[in-house]
């Protein structure tokens, strides 16, 4: 894969070129970018040019080893560096899970005069963690801090449990066993300073502010079983909180509903990138 260089590090990613709209997707945790690949060649054939990339600290791109690196600031001018790297107008940025945190800071801090629209799926915004001025959050601290402690007292079995509740509902998993092998592989490359230190980011950051400063057209689609980041909690409360907001709900989605439920996801993502 090719790198650019952006907010002082190397990133890899992937560009399908064309003269599209472009489409940049932001991975969620723990994988790469390679985790879009039910998502980029069905855009690309509807007309796209699809640009994903890989979050500092994982897969191909530069690993910086501090746990102060990967802060949502750093993590929005990594993406405003590949948006202008590549000179990218009129583009719609798409975050999935953590990766939404991305779009919303991006979005908050560098505004939309490259972006024509942005989707939200199954992310973490607006605030997940339950605190005295966000008791609708879903997260308490003792959870934020059992994830931590979980990964600390065992990366690989974490990491198994964690991405099996990421493709089930109700205790059941809803894709293949080779399917969530196959994510399961995507969380190799990364270091664990990266893994960890991005609980404390998407766990712990606030982006009420910044959904505040949305003022693109935005899709929020959710599933309805996500186990992981409960649409009540954050696709609800997005939609809300963005002016121009459009909401999908998918019923039966796990929270990797862009696998499990991969038809249903394009069409409605594709429909909006249509408008």
């Amino acid at each position: 894969m090719p790198t650019i260089q952006s907010n002082g590090l190397n990133l890899t990613y992937s560009d399908t070129g064309g003269t599209g709209r472009p489409v940049v997707l932001v991975h969620g945790w723990p994988l790469s970018g390679a985790s879009w690949e039910h998502q980029t060649q069905a855009f690309a054939d509807a007309g796209h040019r699809v640009v994903t990339y890989d979050r500092r600290g994982f897969c191909g791109s530069d690993k910086p080893g501090s746990v102060d690196d990967y802060g949502y600031d750093a993590l929005a001018a990594d993406l405003a560096g590949l948006i202008d790297g590549l000179d990218l107008q009129d583009a719609t940025i798409v975050g999935f899970s953590m990766g939404g945190g991305e779009v919303a800071r991006y979005l908050g801090t560098y505004g939309s005069g490259r972006i024509h629209s942005a989707v939200l799926a199954g992310a973490v915004p607006p605030y997940l963690l339950k605190t005295d001025d966000n008791p609708e959050g879903g997260l308490p601290e003792a959870d934020a801090a059992g994830m931590e402690d979980g990964f600390r007292s065992g990366r690989a079995e974490f990491l198994d449990g964690f991405l099996t509740n990421f493709f089930s509902v109700d205790g059941e998993l809803v894709v293949s066993e080779e399917e969530r092998q196959k994510a399961l592989a995507l969380t190799e490359p990364a270091i664990d300073e990266a893994i960890l230190a991005c609980i404390n980011s998407f766990a712990r950051t606030d982006f009420r502010g910044d959904l505040a400063k949305v003022d693109v057209p935005t899709l929020v689609i959710h599933g309805d079983s996500d186990a992981i980041v409960p649409f009540e909690v954050s696709g609800k409360r997005s939609a809300e909180a963005i002016a121009d907001s459009t909401l999908v709900v998918v019923e039966g989605g796990p929270h990797g509903f862009n696998v499990s439920h991969a038809e249903q996801f394009n069409a409605a993502v594709l429909e909006f990138l249509a408008r």
